[in-house]
């Protein structure tokens, strides 16, 4: 059996059992099949035991609940989309924009919800996001996000005379006094400061759910190996699922689905975790009302500080991999480790010769467009979602809720938002998916070390976002 707790810091610190459930044991029907039991798989169970508890539901697991991304991730539950508003806005108009904008951040009291009614107790924490600025090109970055707000806002409601921007109306500047308040950051000008985050334990959460589901009526078959999708039959290693629906919820694992290989690109994000700090550390350090926190760098990187006294932060950096292999030894690459745990320190001093216990990583699932989606087809009832590209925690909710809505047929707000039916184009083949996706990170990665070293906004920058196609 595999060692479950050393996939990440969140299942190895999971009181309850890891032990898989049995795997499927022969042909079965059901009313809804849906593969996947991550937080995208499990959020559609739940809503549609919600809305119909008759309906038979069989969820089909490779390893266990919550093993990919839901059980590894950075616990930010929070507003954000891996596309920005103003291009849905383009896309779809304003008014969809700000409706999709607006269900995100109810996604994430939904989350919270969820837990408390289910007695899923995830260390959830409403507190937002502060983003430091770290040097001159990230500070007018933060201060023109800024200057957009204020541009909105005081336009007092007359939306339709400002095209397609669409804003947090909710985001403050944070000056470099007020900030050192907050946390001690010296190297930081200013930060932006969002209330729409908020930080939870993901394996606590995802492992609670599927037991809910499953003690709502719900068959769960981990260690099954599903092969082949086709209206209204999942074929797996160990035997047919026949179903009226079937839903795949199989996110960054979609390419080793037949005829998905270039659905999405398998990005891995790594991270790393420090020991337990105690209360007088912590109290100098910061962020005592647990803000995620991030920087204005082109390399994505997050941070929260966990129920327990730890730090744990993770960002981009690691190799795309050809052929969108998804291999253990992927997971960890001791390079990006090591530049995390400077990254962090260099961010904040203080924490100079803490000692770090866990480091892990994962894939999440990149669209060509950077366009997360919510599908479903009537007439074959094959539905799925995914394309989170790292922003799945609150989403994958709302994804749930939207499936389940499609799923029953209930026309809601949730159906019409911009996502639901959006179908983003197939990566190229390879080399040149390998090409463009490692290009991609290599120039936003040069062009971090550009505006540390000058000051000036990078003007290579936009040149990554063309390569990876955000």
């Amino acid at each position: 059996m595999k060692d479950y707790r050393s996939v990440s810091l969140w299942l190895d610190r999971f009181t309850g059992s890891l032990t898989p459930r049995p795997p499927l044991a022969g042909d079965t029907h059901c009313d809804i099949a849906v593969v996947g039991a991550g937080f995208t798989g499990l959020w559609t169970a739940y809503y549609l035991q919600r809305a119909d508890p008759s309906l038979s539901i069989t969820i089909l697991e490779k390893d266990i609940a919550g093993f990919g991304a839901s059980g590894r991730n950075g616990g930010w539950c929070s507003a954000l989309l891996p596309t920005s508003w103003q291009r849905i806005a383009v896309e779809s108009g304003r008014s969809a924009a700000l409706s999709m904008r607006d269900a995100m951040r109810g996604a994430i009291g939904e989350v919270e919800a969820a837990s408390i009614a289910e007695g899923i107790d995830c260390d959830f924490h409403r507190g937002g996001t502060i983003a430091l600025a770290r040097g001159a090109a990230q500070l007018a970055r933060g201060k023109a996000e800024i200057s957009q707000h204020s541009a909105v806002s005081t336009l007092n409601g007359a939306r339709d005379h400002v095209g397609s921007t669409v804003c947090d109306d909710d985001l403050a500047w944070v000056n470099s006094a007020r900030l050192a308040e907050i946390v001690d950051a010296p190297g930081a000008l200013g930060a932006t400061f969002t209330p729409h985050c908020a930080v939870l334990d993901p394996a606590k959460l995802v492992r609670g759910l599927a037991d809910a589901v499953v003690r709502r009526g719900a068959e769960l078959f981990e260690q099954t190996t599903v092969t082949g999708i086709s209206p209204h039959l999942v074929v797996t290693d160990h035997g047919t699922v026949t179903a009226d629906t079937v839903i795949r919820a199989t996110e960054a694992f979609s390419p080793e689905l037949p005829g998905l290989r270039r659905s999405v690109a398998p990005i891995y994000s790594l991270i790393v975790a420090t020991e337990p700090l105690g209360d007088k550390r912590l109290d100098a350090w910061g962020f005592a009302d647990r803000q995620t926190f991030a920087d204005m760098g082109h390399v994505i990187c997050y941070g929260q500080r966990t129920a327990d006294g730890r730090i744990v932060f993770g960002g981009r950096g690691a190799p795309y991999h050809f052929g969108s292999t998804l291999r253990a030894a992927h997971d960890r690459d001791p390079r990006v480790f090591a530049r995390l745990r400077r990254q962090l320190v260099e961010m904040f001093p203080a924490l100079t010769g803490v000692r770090f216990t866990h480091a892990w990583g994962g894939a999440v699932a990149a669209p060509r467009d950077w366009h997360a989606s919510v599908t479903f087809d009537p007439e074959t009832r094959i539905g799925s979602a995914g394309g989170y590209v790292g922003d799945g925690v609150s989403t994958t909710n709302l994804a749930g809720r939207t499936l389940a809505d499609l799923v029953v047929g209930t026309s809601s707000e949730l159906t019409a938002l911009p996502w639901t039916g959006h179908r983003s184009r197939q990566w190229e083949v390879e080399p040149l998916r390998w090409l463009g996706i490692n290009a991609g990170l290599a120039v936003m990665s040069a062009a971090d070390r550009a505006e540390a070293r000058t000051g000036r906004p990078s003007r290579i920058a936009p040149v990554a976002g063309r390569l990876l196609g955000e």
